[in-house]
């Protein structure tokens, strides 16, 4: 059976709502980085084990999080003994614009994974760009290197958009299926 573990950080809950989501499509283990930017040992282990790695960050000021960025920093000693090497990695980001610059997020997780030696996988959906787009649609936010979601910066947890939740899911189903066909 394919192990996916999904590792992010969340600063009000609204990527909390998107992990959960890629986590329920690829039936995945969800580590939540906490407010300093720390993950247990047992959750390190975690990751080392898992057949792919699902990163997931809000996009502040262009890029991640500081606390995902600490998470990122301490995967140096993975990096070190290539615990990660051959993994299969994918990534995702939310933020209140509907660009946000969250591409850039998206880049630094492709970085990551590459760094530690991975294969990317990317979302796979073609994006909702019809005149006849509405809102909650399948990836309506129009990515195709991983998950992105928008949610207005005063919506509450509770408010973030259905489609946008559904195209998570389906990455998250995508990660799995590409990561079993890699024999893992």
């Amino acid at each position: 059976m394919t192990k996916v573990a999904v590792v992010f950080h969340s600063g009000y809950g609204h990527t909390v709502k998107q992990a959960e989501a890629v986590a329920k499509g690829a039936n995945g283990e969800l580590i939540a980085i906490d407010a300093e930017g720390n993950i247990t040992e047992a959750q390190w282990a975690t990751l080392n084990a898992a057949d792919a790695i699902i990163f997931g960050s809000p996009t502040y000021m262009g890029t991640v999080s500081w606390q995902f960025k600490k998470f990122a920093d301490a995967s140096s000693k993975a990096w070190f003994s290539q615990q990660w090497k051959d993994k299969v990695f994918g990534g995702f980001t939310n933020s209140a614009s509907m660009n946000g610059d969250k591409h850039s997020t998206l880049h630094y997780f492709m970085t990551l994974a590459m760094q530690h030696g991975g294969v990317w996988v990317g979302l796979g959906l073609l994006p909702s760009n019809a005149k006849s787009a509405k809102r909650d649609d399948i990836n309506y936010v129009a990515s195709s290197a991983g998950a992105m979601m928008q949610t207005p910066s005063d919506a509450s947890v509770d408010e973030v958009n259905a489609g946008d939740l559904e195209t998570a899911r389906l990455y998250g189903e995508r990660v799995a299926k590409i990561t079993g066909k890699f024999g893992a």
